[in-house]
């Protein structure tokens, strides 16, 4: 099996998400990742969806989701040719003997300190997967208390836009 990534123009519309979801649910394929939010047009929506399944079944999903009326357009965006991130907050153990060694793997990572308190640091970090976890493996020592990790969220590279030539 391999990962695929795909971004999904749809109308903002009450229980669309279930649907999409659950096209992939009803054919056994595990979603990885799931991020929602805003499109740059009103009343649309961008999903980002995360999903490892062989090349034939994703073809399969793809043409039951043109199906929905609230779908616009698809697009699988291979990782050559598209930013994708993640975005991680961590509390970790940070006494006075850890914390200076914690924080040179803050700049080291690039990541940033977002709370500060005299037992834990809470550390927010955006990266590619491989990025983030690698951050997360270089912490782990420390004592990882808790972590928030979102779904990857991709662009396409160059000028190209999902909303090229859609009209609401």
């Amino acid at each position: 099996m391999t990962s695929h990534v795909l971004a999904l123009l749809v109308e903002d519309k009450p229980g669309l998400l279930t649907r999409v979801a659950g096209l992939f649910s009803r054919r056994g394929f595990n979603i990885n990742s799931l991020a929602v939010g805003p499109s740059d047009t009103p009343g649309l929506s961008r999903i980002t969806v995360v999903v490892d399944v062989d090349q034939l079944p994703l073809e399969q999903v793809t043409k039951q989701l043109n199906k929905l009326v609230n779908v616009i357009k698809i697009v699988e965006l291979e990782p050559n040719q598209a930013v994708l991130r993640e975005h991680m907050l961590i509390k970790v153990k940070a006494d006075q003997s850890s914390r200076s060694q914690i924080l040179e793997m803050v700049d080291l990572f690039r990541a940033k300190i977002v709370d500060v308190t005299t037992e834990v640091l809470v550390i927010e970090a955006t990266g590619n997967t491989q990025k983030v976890e690698a951050f997360l493996k270089v912490l782990e020592p420390y004592g990882v208390k808790e972590i928030v990790q979102s779904g990857m969220v991709a662009i396409g590279r160059g000028s190209k836009s999902l909303t090229d030539r859609i009209k609401v």
